[in-house]
């Protein structure tokens, strides 16, 4: 009798073991399931080299490639299976229907050629680590339901006697086979989703794993030069940290009165407003506070490129390039085309967890929310981001577009009940002129003003004026005067 696993083996993909808790459980038969292209190969490759760099044996029986097209896709990844015994059938098992081939349990009935080479192959290596590759020609040889059902019962006793652990590879060819899912003790469901344009979607999905506590849901991965990385999904309750929530400056004097005193750690801020209004200005503003502090931070960059944003930036007098050459900041210049969620969720997990970030920019969530599937799916996974960062002690600035210049105004996706604080932006005309007014409309940790001012931008950063008192209307972007003193608004000037 064998004894029971106790402890767990690795795939080969960090990001897999994170998901299913620590790894598979050893000596038992896992069911790898995927369509063609979604990395079912480069999967089950990683998981017996891993076994080879711990010095357990591992063999790949092929059905559907040959030794050299395995090679060719090793070599591709940068690796090598000349550690790995190949068993190849795929030139001499005969598919052929009428070839009345199947498998049974050795007890009732003589197995089929294909079946015995496979064993025999096994019993003279003794593989630790085993992969079947694949299902679809073994559906074939049994050319009827209940003989598969039964070929895949014998082989799953055949390699549970032999104490190999082993990963069946099937490429959903038949959707009419999901009995194979009570047979198997895991299954692993590999998508390629294809978007209208863009980079195509991959996620995996843990249908069940026996004995396991895994993380439900699909996460995404991706399939590269060096095989698949997985992201697991973020969850933000596993993700805790004690931090002291003290108020920090944002870099100007108005902005931290307007904020009830400024940006709180822990907690995030939301910049609303119309296209060149000066949300990313606004943000640089409380970025380079951050890092004059000595705090380490990330820019995660969507809507502009990086050289007109160290341009306009050292135009307003908000000079970045030195926190950039020296590390201290890093910005990312992101192509929502090419993006995943779960990439980008462990692009913000890396800087946080690895650099020791505290401050964070993400310009736009417009562009962020051409890489979701949906709106409903964007203020999820806002959610887990932003309650992750927020328990980190991170402080998170985040810029929204809206559609429109003066006027009605509209916004893609409303946000704003997930964020801490939110400063609004809008322009109004006065006098001739086209103005820019700013006002916070929300703040959950401090008593914040509630007065709309003028905003400025100049070539020493922002300038916040006094109230617009005696006004209405001014977020519609056509304000009347209802004061009594005459209508008076200072022309644009440096900033203080």
């Amino acid at each position: 009798m064998n004894s029971v696993p106790t402890s767990r083996l690795s795939t080969g993909i960090a990001g897999l073991d994170d998901i299913l808790g620590g790894g598979l459980t050893p000596q038992r038969v896992y069911l790898v399931e995927g369509s063609p292209g979604a990395g079912k190969t480069t999967l089950g490759l990683q998981f017996l080299l891993d076994g080879a760099a711990k010095g357990e044996s591992g063999l790949y029986i092929t059905l559907s490639e040959t030794t050299d097209e395995l090679a060719a896709v090793a070599e591709s990844h940068g690796w090598s299976i000349a550690s790995l015994a190949v068993f190849e059938l795929a030139g001499d098992t005969d598919l052929d229907p009428d070839a009345q081939q199947s498998v049974f349990h050795p007890s009732e009935v003589e197995l089929g050629e294909t079946t015995r080479k496979v064993m025999d192959e096994v019993d003279r290596i003794r593989p630790v680590r085993v992969v079947f590759d694949s299902l679809s020609e073994m559906r074939l040889l049994a050319q009827n339901p209940l003989r598969y059902r039964r070929q895949i019962l014998a082989l799953k006793q055949f390699f549970s006697s032999r104490s190999s652990t082993v990963l069946m590879l099937d490429d959903k060819t038949s959707q009419s086979d999901q009995h194979l899912h009570s047979i198997a003790h895991g299954v692993i469901s590999l998508e390629q989703i294809a978007k209208e344009f863009g980079k195509e979607r991959r996620r995996v999905n843990i249908i069940k794993m026996r004995g396991i506590r895994f993380r439900g849901g699909y996460h995404d991965y991706l399939l590269e030069t060096g095989g698949i990385t997985m992201f697991p999904r973020l969850v933000a309750a596993e993700h805790n940290r004690p931090f002291v929530p003290e108020v920090r400056s944002s870099g100007s004097d108005g902005l931290d009165a307007l904020l009830g005193g400024g940006l709180v750690r822990g907690t995030n801020t939301l910049i609303v407003g119309p296209s060149g209004i000066g949300k990313t200005t606004l943000s640089t503003r409380c970025l380079l506070s951050a890092l004059e502090r000595g705090e380490r931070a990330s820019f995660y960059l969507f809507d502009e490129g990086l050289g007109t944003f160290f341009e306009r930036s050292a135009a307003l007098g908000l000079e970045l390039r030195a926190f950039a050459d020296s590390g201290q900041l890093r910005i990312h210049h992101i192509d929502p085309a090419e993006l995943s969620p779960g990439e980008f969720a462990q692009m913000l997990r890396d800087s946080v967890e690895q650099r020791g970030v505290s401050f964070i920019v993400i310009d736009s969530l417009n562009a962020y929310l051409q890489a979701m599937p949906g709106e409903h799916y964007l203020t999820l996974q806002m959610h887990e981001l932003l309650s992750y960062l927020n328990q980190q002690g991170v402080t998170t600035v985040l810029v929204l577009g809206q559609h429109g210049l003066v006027g009605e105004v509209r916004t893609d996706v409303d946000l704003s009940y997930l964020s801490d604080s939110t400063v609004l932006l809008r322009f109004f005309e006065s006098n001739g002129r086209l103005r820019r007014a700013i006002t916070v409309i929300k703040s959950r940790t401090a008593r914040h003003a509630l007065t709309i001012h003028e905003l400025q931008l100049g070539p020493n950063g922002i300038r916040i004026g006094d109230p617009l008192e005696g006004f209405e209307g001014v977020l519609s972007g056509l304000p009347s005067y209802r004061g009594s003193t005459p209508m008076m608004i200072p022309a644009p000037h440096a900033a203080d």
